[in-house]
């Protein structure tokens, strides 16, 4: 059972999986008393927990619950594995969510944590009453997926090669890119890292879950497995909105959401701002978090 780690108001505590211990935190009131919505679980990928605080502001009406996934933070794995897997981290929160609650759970889900969150629904879906999963990165629904793949391919080699501020400024440009891949983004050089602002000095780590290749099973998710398509998720029960920022159109990650939602047969609900916004100065990035939360209260509402 989770065992009580930190203060009240932000109630830090730890659940025991056996391969791993999963750290989360406990905004609000839990369980909620009958009157009050069910928590609102907010997840992410590869962030932790540290960049909901601005969105959870925003939020105090719900009881809030959110979680640094397995290998992530403050979530120490013991399985010998560096891969993050959305299907092990979607039976991470299964156990998360069973031990809290009796009864659904709502879910807002960002980046990799949007990928994770399509998995849980599909594997879990009594766990679950509405899923929003904005902008999720699986390149692999795209119809320029080969090249979107070799974009990201390249981009992990040349963090290999030069470290983390190349391969960082490599990555901003792929996510920057507008429309589909072809032939262009590969024969482009990458960017300098110092015009972003980026170190060029390389400090030799090669683990970073972002550009190592540790991440590849949420970019090349198959969504067939989990049979999120079309007829599965309606026939559970639980509600699915496919979300993306307004300012992301045309990038990679506003496509994929936009080709998720046409294979679940759903419509793309826009959200201010754009793939981070919902960040109000964490990691340095800004977005609209007041807006942003007011749309998602709006949209979990509907």
């Amino acid at each position: 059972m989770p065992t009580p780690t930190a203060s009240p108001a932000q109630v830090t505590r730890t659940l025991d999986l056996g391969d791993a211990t999963l750290t989360y935190d406990v905004r609000g009131a839990l369980p909620p008393s009958d009157d009050d919505e069910p928590p609102l679980v907010l997840i992410g990928h590869p962030m932790d927990a540290s960049g909901f605080t601005s969105l959870a502001a925003h939020l105090a009406d719900r009881t809030l619950v959110t979680t640094d996934p397995r290998g992530v933070g403050r979530s120490p794995r013991r399985d010998g594995l560096v891969d993050h897997d959305p299907v092990r981290q979607a039976d991470d929160l299964h156990a998360l969510v069973t031990a809290l609650v009796d009864g659904p759970a709502d879910v807002f889900a960002s980046s990799g944590g949007a990928v994770t969150a399509l998995a849980w629904a599909a594997r879990h879906p009594g766990d679950l009453r509405t899923v929003v999963a904005h902008e999720p990165p699986i390149l692999t629904v795209l119809p320029d997926a080969e090249a979107a793949l070799a974009a990201e391919r390249a981009v992990q080699a040349t963090y290999r090669a030069r470290g983390w501020g190349a391969g960082m400024a490599h990555f901003i440009a792929l996510t920057s890119w507008q429309g589909e891949f072809g032939d262009a983004f590969a024969a482009a050089p990458a960017p300098d890292p110092t015009e972003l602002g980026l170190p060029a000095e390389d400090d030799g780590a090669r683990d970073d879950p972002l550009l190592s290749g540790a991440s590849n099973a949420i970019t090349a998710h198959d969504l067939q497995v989990d049979a999120l398509g079309v007829d599965a998720l309606r026939t559970t029960g639980t509600r699915l909105v496919i979300a993306a920022g307004i300012e992301s159109a045309g990038t990679v990650t506003w496509r994929t959401a936009a080709a998720v939602a046409q294979a679940g047969g759903l419509p793309l609900v826009e959200f201010p701002s754009h793939h981070g916004g919902f960040l109000g100065g964490e990691f340095g990035q800004h977005g609209q978090p007041e807006a942003f939360a007011a749309r998602l209260r709006a949209v979990l509402g509907a």
